[in-house]
């Protein structure tokens, strides 16, 4: 039967660690020609989460996609985390996903048929959960197999966040714990318990539904999700299409359970070391940070949280409701946001 079939048997990078390397994608990006249309409020130029354009004056669409090789073993759950993944592009942007079409690569011949209809049947259960609906798709023979969507969302103009709205003294939240790249090595390497995994996969499985209704509803300046380039490479997006620099206490980011144990260990995923080689210099680390931890802020996350710029006067009202929405949340004041100095990250 497909549940029996194990997925991660058929990759060595799975989920969003399975990325082109941020620093080669920028390469190639900015040579982008950039598309230009009085209606096009985001477009590729600050590499944010989604494209936005307006089609009246009440209604923006939100357009993205994403799918990558599986991030567990069983199909019906990659199918969930997959299509949590995609969604979340629209979520980050402050918008509501409406429409959604699958993205199958699948080799018949290696994996049974089976397989592909509990992925597909967990996808449709996170796109139900979200409120939109799968209207087609495109499948391909290809191995090792990929999932993910291609989505429409809906925002109103007035109330779209970007990556490019941080202030001065706007105070950082993160909405879920970083680690999950680290337990999904570690569950393959035997060096993190089944417990601790499957509360990664359950993480990587809820939607950032939540943290954008409250990012609407209290007005954050700007934000994004945490995916394959790790909290540093995202937050170092955010801070340079701000214009502005980040500072981060290590100390306050909340981990999964299990994961600094994993990288203690030295379960250290090779895309981890590429983001650190994106982030390079432009990343300052005080001596008092742990190397474990320094690694974990670069950390491949499938399926992340949002990281929020929000107003000092909201932050303690976010928090709150983030843990009355979501008890499993792990939401956190994690930095603030400084003037553009020479660096772009500061970790402490």
């Amino acid at each position: 039967m497909g549940k029996s079939f194990d997925l991660l048997s058929t990759i060595e990078y799975g989920g969003c660690s399975s990325k082109l390397p941020a620093g080669l994608l920028s390469e190639v990006l900015k040579e982008f020609p950039v598309a230009v249309d009085p209606n096009l409020l985001v477009d590729v130029s600050t590499h944010d989460d989604a494209g936005v354009y307006r089609i009246n004056s009440e209604t923006a669409l939100i357009f993205t996609t994403d799918f990558f090789p599986p991030i567990c073993s069983d199909p019906f759950e990659f199918g969930e985390i997959a299509a949590a993944n995609a969604l979340s592009d629209v979520y980050a942007m402050g918008g509501s996903p409406l429409l959604a079409l699958n993205l199958m690569m699948f080799s018949h011949e290696k994996i049974p048929l089976e397989v592909f209809g509990e992925i597909l049947r967990g996808g449709s259960s996170k796109v139900k959960e979200a409120g939109a609906l799968i209207v087609g798709g495109h499948t391909i023979d290809d191995h090792p197999p990929k999932y993910g969507l291609a989505v429409i969302g809906t925002v109103h103009p007035q109330r779209l966040i970007t990556n490019a709205g941080a202030r001065p003294g706007d105070q950082l939240v993160l909405t879920k714990s970083i680690g999950t790249g680290a337990l999904v090595s570690g569950v393959k390497n035997g060096l993190a318990s089944k417990e601790d995994y499957l509360r990664g996969l359950a993480q990587m499985k809820r939607l950032n539904r939540t943290g954008a209704e409250i990012a609407v509803k209290y007005g954050i300046s700007s934000m994004t999700d945490i995916t394959g380039f790790g909290l540093a490479g995202h937050a170092l997006k955010m801070a340079q299409a701000s214009r502005t620099s980040f500072r981060i206490e290590t100390g306050r980011i909340p981990l999964l359970p299990g994961a600094f144990q994993v990288f203690e260990r030295g379960s250290i995923p090779g895309a981890t070391f590429r983001n650190q080689e994106f982030s390079g210099d432009r990343a300052h680390f005080t001596r008092g940070v742990d190397y474990n931890m320094k690694m974990l802020v670069h950390d491949a996350q499938t399926s992340g949280g949002l990281l929020m710029a929000v107003n000092p006067d909201h932050t303690e009202n976010v928090i709150r409701e983030l843990k009355e929405l979501d008890p499993s949340s792990g939401a956190a004041h994690i930095g603030e946001v400084l003037s553009q100095s020479p660096r772009s990250l500061y970790f402490e």
